[in-house]
């Protein structure tokens, strides 16, 4: 008998990614076996939705895309894409950016880590050992970064190095446990509720070292609304219903 590889959906909103989107599809062209890609566009202007839908004709058993009518948030777009992928029988869901800063060479060994181990979800960390953040960054940037993680894994104890990583890869059986559609931060700190939620049911997180990149082409989406919701997020989460 045959054995099936696990299907692999990979979940990336976009808005205003245009140039990146070709050049990330790319490099995950025959990465692992039965992997696809779910482009999540949230009605970008620069037409990044349209440059996703030639991705899909051209590649329509690997590509795939949901167009979103407007731009609500990171969380809103991820639990959307992830929704859809668990609908459409994905074993394996990574979540990752499409500014091109998470290298997509990693994804075999975060696969690997998975489903090899009795982890509930692998991220991909900039604080292990063989892992590091853009060279590119300013001081005050790594400080922030730095300092991000220490007051998150303080307050929520955690136990993994890179609470706010984005570039993670989730059993489908986690993303069920942890009850998506009641999600709500929305947000770069959804990638901490998403951990929180993991850890609180007694579930595994493992981290493989990553060497996070500076984006090339766009801009940040990096607003000061969604600093101050970061730095609100813990203690929400800490207040709120099956708190530890």
């Amino acid at each position: 008998m045959v054995e099936v590889a696990p299907k692999v959906v990979v979940v990336v909103p976009t808005y205003n990614e245009r140039d990146n989107l070709p050049v990330l599809a790319g490099r995950l062209t025959d990465l692992l076996p039965n992997l696809h890609l779910l482009v999540v566009d949230d009605n970008s202007p620069d037409g990044t939705g349209e440059v996703a839908d030639k991705l899909a004709a051209e590649s329509p058993d690997r590509v795939g895309v949901l167009h979103r009518t407007e731009k609500n948030g990171l969380g809103r777009a991820y639990i959307a894409g992830m929704t859809r992928a668990l609908a459409e029988g994905a074993d394996v869901v990574i979540q990752m950016d499409a500014d091109l800063s998470h290298p997509a060479s990693v994804m075999p060994a975060m696969v690997e880590t998975l489903l090899g181990t009795d982890a509930a979800v692998v991220l991909g960390s900039r604080y292990v050992a063989g892992g590091s953040t853009a060279a590119e960054w300013p001081w005050h940037r790594k400080a922030l970064s730095a300092w991000a993680n220490i007051y998150v894994n303080t307050l929520l104890r955690l136990g993994v190095r890179d609470a706010t990583a984005g570039f993670k890869a989730w059993r489908a059986e986690t993303l069920r446990a942890i009850d998506l559609p009641s999600i709500r931060s929305n947000g770069y700190s959804f990638q901490v509720e998403m951990n929180f939620r993991t850890v609180r049911r007694g579930m595994r997180i493992l981290e493989v070292p990553i060497r996070f990149q500076e984006r090339v082409e766009g801009a940040s989406k990096m607003s000061l609304a969604v600093q101050i919701e970061s730095a609100l997020t813990p203690w929400r989460l800490l207040a709120g219903p099956g708190r530890r």
